[in-house]
C-alpha cells in the first residue's frame, strides 16, 4: 500500500496509486508512506526520488552506524516502534528517508503514531510544508506514546506493590508477572534509547533545517526524562521482586519450622514405642494395664516437650 501526500491549492491531498508520480511535481510531494508495499510501488517511489529505499533487513540492524546515515542526496534513519501486546511487547522496524524535502516511510505493520500524523497532515497543511516537519512530528508522536506506555507500566507496578502490601496471595504466577514487567521495561528503555540515538544523529547533520533544532533539543530532554523514569521503574521492580522472593522464603521457612517442631514433638513417644516394638522380652508387656501405662508415658513425654517449646516461645 502506498500513500502519497502532496500540496494542492493550500491543502495536502493524498493519492494511493503509484501512477500519480507521473503527474506530480517533486516540489509538491511532502510524504510518501510505504506500508508493506508491492514491488511496483517500491520501484515507482525509488524512481521518483532517485534513490534506493533500504530493505527491512537493513532497517532491523542494531549497529549505531546503521541507525542514521547521510549522502549527498538524502538522509536515512532507522528506528523501532514499540507495540504493546496482551503480555509481551514487539518491536516494529521503520525506515525514514528524506530527499529534497520529501519524507519516505517504509514499514510492514500498522502504526498508530503514523496514522495519527496522516490525519493531522491533512487537517493542518500549513504545519507540514516539508518532509522534515512530518518526520519531527512522527518522532514527537512516538515519544508521547512511549511516555503513555511508561505511565501505564508505572500504574501496573503500583498495583502489584499494593497487592504485596495488603498481603494478598503471592505465588509463582505473581513472580512470573513481575519478571514479564521487567522484560517490558527493558524493551521500553531500549526503544527510547534508540530514539535518542536517532535524534542525536539528526542534530549533528548540517542538512537538517536549523529552525527545527529547538524541537529536536526539546525531544532529547523529554527522552532523557523518560530514560530516567524507566530506570526508576526497573529499580522498583527489582525491589518488588526481592520483596516477593523474601516473603516466599519466609513462608517456606515457616513450613519447615512446623515440620521440624512436629518431628521433635513426636521423637520421645516414637523412641518409647520403638523400644517396645522390638522383638525381645521387656518388662511391663504382660497385662493390659502395662500397655496403658506405656501409652501414658508416651503422652506425658509428648506434653513435656510441648510445654518446653511453649515456654521458649517456639510455638
Amino acid at each position: 500500500m502506498i500513500d502519497i501526500f502532496y500540496k494542492s491549492n493550500g491543502q495536502i491531498l493524498v493519492s494511493q496509486s503509484e501512477t500519480s508520480f507521473s503527474t506530480l511535481n517533486r516540489g509538491d510531494v511532502v510524504w510518501i508512506d510505504l506500508f508493506n508495499p508491492s514491488g511496483e510501488e517500491k520501484r515507482a517511489a525509488e524512481d521518483f526520488l532517485g534513490t534506493n529505499i533500504q530493505s527491512r533487513a537493513q532497517a532491523e540492524e542494531i549497529e549505531s552506524s546503521s541507525r542514521f546515515s547521510e549522502t549527498e542526496d538524502a538522509l536515512f534513519a532507522n528506528t523501532n516502534f514499540l507495540i504493546p501486546g496482551p503480555e509481551e511487547y514487539s518491536m516494529i522496524p521503520v525506515s525514514f528517508i528524506i530527499s529534497d524535502d520529501i519524507l519516505t516511510t517504509l514499514r510492514e505493520d500498522p502504526l498508530r503514531s503514523i496514522t495519527d500524523i496522516q490525519r493531522r497532515v491533512q487537517a493542518f497543511p500549513k504545519l507540514y510544508s516539508s518532509g522534515y516537519m512530518v518526520f519531527v512530528s512522527i518522532l514527537e508522536q512516538r515519544i508521547d506514546l512511549d511516555a503513555d506506555m511508561i505511565e501505564l507500566m508505572s500504574k501496573e507496578i503500583e498495583q502489584y506493590n499494593r497487592k504485596v502490601s495488603l498481603g494478598e496471595d503471592i505465588n509463582e504466577e505473581f513472580l512470573l508477572d513481575i519478571n514479564q514487567l521487567q522484560e517490558n521495561t527493558m524493551l521500553v528503555r531500549e526503544n527510547i534509547v534508540d530514539k535518542q540515538r536517532v535524534v542525536s544523529s539528526i542534530l549533528k547533520s548540517n542538512r537538517y533545517p536549523k529552525g527545527l533544532q529547538s524541537k529536536l533539543n526539546v525531544m532529547l530532554k523529554d527522552i532523557s526524562s523518560l530514560i530516567n523514569h524507566t530506570n526508576f521503574s526497573f529499580e522498583r521492580l527489582e525491589y518488588l521482586q526481592n520483596t516477593v522472593i523474601g516473603l516466599i522464603n519466609l513462608d517456606q521457612n515457616k513450613i519447615m519450622k512446623v515440620f521440624t517442631l512436629v518431628s521433635l514433638l513426636l521423637m520421645p513417644p516414637t523412641l518409647i514405642a520403638s523400644f517396645y516394638g522390638m522383638n525381645v522380652a521387656l518388662p511391663m508387656t504382660d497385662t493390659f494395664w502395662d500397655w496403658i501405662i506405656i501409652l501414658g508415658l508416651m503422652i506425658i513425654s509428648f506434653m513435656i516437650i510441648l510445654l518446653i517449646f511453649r515456654k521458649k516461645k517456639m510455638l
